[in-house]
């Protein structure tokens, strides 16, 4: 039990002093990165998802 202890106050203390924590407007500009970083993905996904299926549809309208 007192490895467990110990741990904790371990995890405890290199949480409050050696870890760096972002300040306000770094965490801000991440999130937009994100964002937007976010969005580029989803329209790239969703023009291949939009090319595929009308590949599919001409190649049904051939085979059927």
């Amino acid at each position: 039990m007192s490895k467990v202890t110990a741990y904790i106050k371990e995890s405890y203390i290199e949480l409050v002093e050696k870890v760096s924590w972002p300040t306000w407007s770094e965490l801000q500009d991440s999130v937009v990165v994100v964002m937007i970083a976010s969005l580029i993905i989803a329209f790239i996904i969703f023009v291949m998802d939009f090319g595929i299926q009308s590949l599919m549809n001409l190649f049904y309208k051939m085979v059927g």
